[in-house]
């Protein structure tokens, strides 16, 4: 089983692709798009997190057409009326996970500090649509930041190794961030 990280697909969301550039003609070509890269990935035993923004229409008209269980953090436009009753495994506003033996805080949006966060937890997040730069322990795992695939947490490691050190605010004590060497 591989474990899989997205966010922001806005299925059925037509806008969506003028207010994000998105490179696609209609919003039907944009949805069949995402529905292909994400089952060329994501075989049926495989488990996916997904970090909001679903759909902006019946989430039920795409999930069965998903490969993989499905775990749900709540995005924004994740309104009651558009959420599936059977399609996902679990929904949660903001999840704490350990994937082998990295700490992941799963969230919509991105943080500025998170649980371990000092001591070298990592956070994902979607929301900026590829506008929020992340840092060497966090990035948006959004569609518009990833091709429109689903990555994966080496995917993600190796995208976070290029990225600036962590530092330059202060930590949630108010003292200069460090991370902790315990």
């Amino acid at each position: 089983m591989t474990i899989w990280f997205t966010a922001d697909n806005h299925f059925g969301h037509k806008r969506i692709i003028e207010l994000a550039n998105r490179p696609f003609d209609s919003v039907e070509q944009m949805d069949e798009v995402m529905i292909e890269r994400w089952n060329n990935c994501i075989a049926k035993g495989d488990l996916v997190y997904h970090l909001g923004d679903f759909s902006f229409a019946d989430q039920d008209l795409y999930l069965p057409r998903l490969n993989g269980q499905k775990r749900f953090i709540k995005g924004n436009h994740d309104h009651s009326n558009r959420m599936s009753k059977t399609g996902w495994q679990t929904v949660n506003e903001m999840l704490d996970i350990k994937v082998n033996d990295t700490s992941i805080v799963l969230c919509h949006y991105g943080l500025r500090v998170w649980s371990k966060s000092g001591h070298g937890s990592l956070h994902f997040y979607g929301h900026s649509h590829n506008n929020l730069p992340g840092d060497s322990q966090c990035c948006d795992v959004g569609v518009d930041a990833w091709n429109f695939y689903p990555v994966t947490l080496e995917d993600i490691k190796g995208r976070l190794a290029t990225l600036p050190e962590r530092g330059g605010e202060p930590d949630h004590h108010g003292k200069p961030y460090e991370k902790d060497k315990t």
